[in-house]
């Protein structure tokens, strides 16, 4: 093909360099019939024309492209240059380009393995749910002071804020000694690490401790000893308080139907430290283990704000296990009958009952005075 240019120094004649093979696979299926290839230009000949422009340049410019030109005719038509495959190649086989994107549908999809290792950890949910029931978190300077003198073993991680870290130096010490995690963390943190706005500065993450069997508490029992029994008592605020009294006035043994109540962190925060001085006993059967003690030679003593000897003018034995109920109930009518003594807290009558933990504090003391003062 040929075309001319006018200019002002007449007509330059524009030469278009094409390969043979290239230019008759573009143009065999665009030439109009009866057409030959020095025929018309087909309907498309602008873009070719474009193209031979690039080509043809050395007519414009001065540059002279024949010799590359050449070089891909050579390239092109070497029988060992690796073809790419026809559209239709690719669908009987794979494509070894680099750039190709293969879908796969959910039913292809395979997992690797690792060996055993992968990059996302499972942690088994019954096992998750069996160490949360054997954790707890507690909180409160003392509370926590207390703890970690009496059993730093049982701490599993720790939360404060900075203001407590020096009156916590040795915990410190001790936890980054054994490896235990803390974090110094400001108060909204802590607020959500314990569960709480009264953390009172710090919070431990700690086993807790399983209740006693009557048995095993009997073989190392004091001569002298009181061991207190609480039915259906399940407020951590009372429990606190009465785990504080109990330390208050050396009672060792608290016998409840559920020793993870004794646990918890408001119980354990307003016994003030008072919880690590206790022994919980578990009484998941709770009369059978009165009858353990009586056997073992406690007296049982129940109580009731209405009826029984008033305590003014009784005498409570060295060893006896004092019975107390919820303050709304008091005691089930079987809990009663279980008693060897009963006693009442006298009073002016004007409200029903007192505070289960109020009426603990009248009634251990009164033992305190009586065997041990």
């Amino acid at each position: 093909m040929s075309d001319s240019l006018s200019g002002k120094s007449g007509k330059v004649k524009v030469m278009y360099v094409r390969s043979e093979d290239e230019g008759e696979s573009r143009n065999k299926d665009r030439r109009p019939a009866g057409k030959g290839r020095d025929g018309a230009r087909p309907e498309n000949g602008r873009r070719n024309d474009r193209r031979s422009e690039t080509r043809g340049s050395d007519a414009r410019g001065g540059s002279d492209n024949r010799g590359s030109d050449r070089r891909n005719d050579t390239r092109r038509n070497d029988p060992n240059r690796p073809r790419r495959p026809a559209r239709d190649d690719r669908d009987d086989g794979p494509y070894s380009s680099p750039w190709k994107t293969v879908s796969r549908g959910p039913a292809d999809e395979t997992t690797p393995d690792h060996g055993g290792i992968t990059g996302k950890s499972f942690i088994d949910p019954e096992q998750l749910r069996r160490q949360r029931a054997e954790e707890t978190r507690v909180y409160g300077e003392n509370a926590c002071q207390a703890l970690f003198a009496s059993r730093p073993e049982a701490i599993v991680r720790a939360w404060f804020v900075q203001s407590v870290t020096p009156r916590f130096r040795e915990a410190l010490r001790w936890m980054a000694a054994n490896r235990k995690a803390y974090h110094v963390v400001e108060e909204e943190e802590l607020a959500k690490a314990s569960g709480t706005e009264h953390h009172g500065g710090v919070c431990f993450l700690i086993k807790k401790r399983q209740g006693l069997a009557a048995e095993t508490y009997l073989e190392t029992a004091p001569a002298t000893d009181c061991v207190l029994a609480l039915e259906d008592v399940g407020n951590p605020h009372n429990l606190g308080g009465i785990m504080r009294t109990c330390a208050h006035f050396g009672i060792n043994g608290l016998l409840v139907q559920d020793p993870a109540q004794l646990e918890s962190g408001a119980a354990v925060r307003t016994a003030e430290g008072g919880a690590e001085h206790v022994k919980a006993i578990n009484a998941d059967d709770f009369l059978g283990v009165l009858d353990t003690f009586r056997r073992a030679g406690y007296t049982i003593v129940t109580t009731s704000s209405h009826k029984g000897n008033p305590l003014s003018k009784a005498t409570l034995p060295a060893k006896m296990v004092l019975v107390l109920g919820q303050e709304r109930a008091g005691l089930s009518d079987s809990a009663w009958q279980q008693g060897d003594v009963s006693v009442s807290i006298g009073g002016t009558g004007n409200v029903e009952s007192l505070n289960v933990s109020v009426a603990t504090g009248i009634l251990l003391g009164e033992w305190w005075r009586q065997n041990q003062g």
